[in-house]
């Protein structure tokens, strides 16, 4: 007798594993993963600043937003980050926000980094680097430009010009 329920429970169990591997496999087949696109609204976060504030997206709602994750270590962060500064001092008071995210290193090596390059827009720890998971980001840099009606008009991976940081805005706020 002991030897039929023995069985039955290995039975129970080897179903409950087919029924969550099935289940596991058409989540990742066949539903979305829910990373924002181009046309999507952007999803909004809640970040701490190396200003020691809190910066919310939906603060800067109704103006143009460049969202930039970037990292110290990446040679394109690098070499793009005087550019999103020149423009950040071009478009300021005129309904465009400029706020790079850090991917979640410390805030000694981002003071640093910051000090070096002159950086004065908003510098915000994306820490445990949830928002970039949110945002499905997986290669640095990766710029998110949101228009004025909060939705992703453009997301551009890898190093911009600051051409093309200039020309993206102003097409964003025709």
């Amino acid at each position: 007798m002991m030897g039929k329920n023995k069985k039955w429970i290995q039975i129970a169990i080897f179903a409950v594993i087919v029924v969550i591997g099935a289940l596991t496999l058409v989540s990742n087949l066949f539903l979305s993963d829910k990373k924002p696109v181009v046309g999507s609204k952007a999803p909004d976060f809640t970040l701490l600043g190396l200003d020691g504030k809190t910066h919310k997206l939906s603060d800067a709602k109704g103006k143009v937003v460049v969202v930039n994750y970037w990292g110290t270590w990446c040679e394109p962060c690098r070499n793009e980050m005087p550019a999103l500064e020149r423009q950040h001092a071009k478009w300021t008071g005129k309904n465009v926000e400029i706020l790079g995210l850090n991917l979640d290193e410390p805030r000694v090596a981002v003071e640093n980094f910051i000090n070096q390059y002159k950086v004065t827009f908003p510098i915000l720890f994306d820490k445990n680097e949830e928002n970039r998971k949110r945002y499905g980001v997986t290669q640095y840099p990766t710029t998110f430009f949101i228009g004025t009606d909060g939705k992703i008009a453009e997301i551009k991976i890898g190093e911009m010009s600051e051409a093309t940081i200039e020309s993206t805005i102003t097409t964003l706020l025709k």
